[in-house]
C-alpha cells in the first residue's frame, strides 16, 4: 500500500488550513473506503504528518494532532500542503522550516507533492517550482510573483501538474484538485463516485471565472505605471500600443519587454484584461444585452469579443452574465 502524507502545520495556520486537512482525510478515505466495499484493496495508507513529536495544530477554535513526526516518516509516496500564512522559507518558523525540508528530501526520494491554495508558498520556499508552472489563489498572485520571481504564476489555470508537483488555486477549489489526483490513482470509477458522494463538479479546469483583475503595479517602472494607468482610463477607446510606447519614448519592443517583466503580461494581455473585467462587471450588474457592453468596453467584433472573454474566463459572455446576474438567472426559472 502507498503512503498519503497531509501536512499539519502547527504555526502559520489559517481556517482554510484546516478545512484543506480535513477535506483531504474525508475525499481520500471516500475513495479508499469505495474500493474496499467493491472488494480491491485500498491504494493509500492516510496519515497526517507535523513537525514533531509534542506541537500540534491549535487555532483557539478547533485543533488536529497529527498521527506522525516527520522524523518518523522515512519515506512517502504523495504529499498533500494545505493552504497556511507561511509565505517563504526566510519567514516560515522553525517547524515550518523542518516540513520545507522534509518535503525537499522526500521529493528528491520520489514522492509527489501537491499543495492546495496558498500551500503553493510552502511548496515554492522548497525550491522546487523554480522554473515550473505554479497555481494559487487569485488575490494572492502578486504577493506570490514578489517573494517567488523564478516560478511561472498561472492563475487562470485551476490546477497544475508538472513533474510530480501539482498545485490549485483558490479557496475551496482544492476540493476539485482532491477529485483529479483521486483519478490519477484510483481511476475513473473512483473519481465519479467520490464526485457524486461530495457533490462537487468534475472536470473543471479554469479560476479564471472567479478571478478579479487588477493589475500588477507593486514594481519601479514608471514608464509602464503611466502605460498602465493609461490603459485602465481609456480602454473603452480604440488604444495603439504602438502609439502608447511612441509618447513614452520607447522602442515598441523594449516597451513590450519592460511590460512584460513588469507586470507578467503584454502590453495587449493587459488591455484586454482590463476590458474583459470591465466586461464581467456589466454582465453582473446590469440589464445590458452582451452586444450593448461589447460596445460600451471598445469591442466592435462581436466574434473576437466572445473569443477574448471566453479565453480569459472559461465562460462565453452569455454564459457569465446567465450564470452571475440574477435578474438573468431569474427571467429563465
Amino acid at each position: 500500500m502507498k503512503h498519503l502524507s497531509i501536512v499539519v502545520p502547527d504555526e502559520q495556520t489559517t481556517m482554510s488550513t484546516i478545512a484543506c486537512i480535513i477535506g483531504a482525510f474525508q475525499v481520500f478515505g471516500a475513495a479508499n473506503n469505495y474500493l474496499v466495499s467493491r472488494g480491491e484493496a485500498a491504494v493509500f495508507k492516510i496519515e497526517l504528518i507535523g513537525a514533531t513529536n509534542n506541537d500540534f495544530l491549535n487555532n483557539n477554535l478547533l485543533s488536529i494532532k497529527h498521527q506522525f513526526a516527520i522524523h518518523e516518516i522515512d519515506k512517502t509516496d504523495l504529499i498533500l500542503i494545505p493552504a497556511s500564512s507561511i509565505r517563504s522559507y526566510d519567514t516560515a518558523t522553525t517547524n515550518n522550516k523542518l516540513l520545507i525540508d522534509w518535503l525537499t528530501k522526500q521529493y528528491t526520494q520520489g514522492a509527489e507533492i501537491a499543495s492546495m491554495c496558498a500551500g503553493s508558498f510552502m511548496l515554492a520556499s522548497t525550491g522546487l517550482l523554480a522554473g515550473k508552472t505554479c497555481s494559487t489563489h487569485w488575490a494572492l498572485a502578486e504577493n506570490f510573483r514578489e517573494l517567488h520571481p523564478d516560478v511561472n504564476l498561472q492563475t487562470d489555470k485551476l490546477i497544475t501538474d508538472e513533474n510530480g508537483m501539482y498545485t490549485n488555486g483558490g479557496a475551496y477549489s482544492f476540493l476539485h484538485l482532491l477529485l483529479y489526483l483521486v483519478e490519477k490513482f484510483y481511476g475513473r470509477q473512483t473519481v465519479i463516485h467520490c464526485a457524486k458522494y461530495f457533490q462537487i463538479d468534475l472536470d473543471r479546469s479554469f479560476q479564471a471565472e472567479f478571478s478579479i483583475f487588477n493589475g500588477h503595479k507593486k514594481h519601479s517602472d514608471d514608464e509602464v505605471l503611466t502605460a498602465q494607468q493609461f490603459i485602465e482610463e481609456n480602454y473603452q477607446t480604440k488604444i495603439s500600443i504602438e502609439k502608447l510606447a511612441s509618447n513614452l519614448n520607447i522602442g515598441r519592443r523594449n516597451f513590450d519587454r519592460r511590460f512584460i517583466k513588469a507586470t507578467g503580461l503584454t502590453p495587449l494581455d493587459y488591455l484586454q484584461r482590463v476590458k474583459i473585467e470591465a466586461a464581467k462587471k456589466m454582465c453582473e450588474t446590469t440589464r445590458k444585452t452582451v452586444n450593448e457592453i461589447m460596445y460600451e468596453v471598445g469591442y466592435n467584433d462581436a466574434k473576437a469579443f466572445r473569443e477574448v472573454f471566453n479565453r480569459i474566463t472559461g465562460l462565453s459572455p452569455l454564459d457569465y452574465k446567465s450564470k452571475y446576474n440574477k435578474e438573468s438567472r431569474l427571467s429563465v426559472m
